[in-house]
């Protein structure tokens, strides 16, 4: 299976963002892609209050588009995360959603961690404007399992063992992962966990900066089950794309038998 990560700098500009999205998604598919995936805050990165005010439903003006990209070239399309609307007086979702080839939904992954951090001199925090999900996802993209996480989930590695146990073999990672802590940890923690779940982690950036304090590291990485980054985004918009070779996956998992060898009983 060949995928790619999109890579876009998206700002308050919907329809600049949209477009900008648009064009890399049918670019991706025109270089083979069965499953291309936007970044988080595809379509709206913004302030906090912003981001709220511009929260859509599922069934809003974005992911329709999206849905019809996926429709018109017959591809598997993970719309990054958007701010979902939620309830009369709820916080938005931080929400991910896996389109099929038909242009039907096939998964939601609302983000379970909340970004609340110090990072770079800027402080960060996600649970004021929106909340957490609670639900673990996966999901059929052609012959394999997908698992589905959103950027900050990217430091818990109980989720991703979860997913691998549910039978993921590749995790989807769309992120707006911060300059700051994405020079020292972006790279090393997709890697780790590729390694320790024997997945695929297909991993796509913002970058560069956004109103009113984003600086997104970017580097949007499709990555082996080895731990081999198979390609690596330039510090621009763009996509990057690599063939999944599914026997070496199944080579390394009977080589290294880190899943079989789980030992729950004792973990509790």
């Amino acid at each position: 299976m060949r995928v790619a990560a999109v890579q876009l700098n998206s700002n308050a500009d919907k329809a600049r963002n949209l477009a900008a999205a648009e064009g890399l998604v049918r670019a991706a598919a025109a270089d083979g892609a069965e499953l291309v995936a936007l970044p988080e805050k595809w379509n709206l990165l913004a302030a906090g209050e912003e981001l709220a005010a511009g929260a859509e439903p599922l069934d809003g003006p974005s992911l329709t588009a999206a849905r019809g990209w996926a429709r018109t070239l017959g591809i598997h399309l993970l719309a990054g995360s958007i701010s979902e609307r939620a309830g009369e007086g709820e916080k938005p979702f931080n929400a991910s959603v896996l389109i099929g080839p038909d242009g039907e939904d096939l998964a939601v992954y609302r983000k379970i961690h909340m970004f609340d951090v110090d990072a770079g001199g800027v402080a960060y925090r996600e649970s004021a404007h929106e909340q957490p999900g609670s639900d673990i996802v996966t999901a059929p993209v052609g012959d394999l399992t997908a698992g589905l996480t959103i950027c900050y989930d990217l430091r818990f590695p109980e989720l991703h063992r979860i997913l691998a146990v549910r039978g993921a073999r590749l995790i989807t990672v769309p992120a707006a992962f911060t300059s700051a802590t994405g020079r020292d940890h972006w790279a090393v923690l997709l890697r780790a966990r590729a390694i320790e779940n024997a997945v695929f982690v297909l991993a796509p950036g913002q970058v560069g900066k956004a109103p009113p304090h984003f600086d997104s590291y970017g580097r949007s990485m499709v990555i082996d089950p080895w731990g081999v980054v198979l390609a690596t985004a330039p510090d621009e918009e763009c996509f990057v794309a690599a063939d999944l070779d599914l026997a070496a996956q199944e080579r390394v998992r009977a080589s290294l038998p880190a899943l079989a060898n789980r030992r729950p009983e004792v973990y509790a």
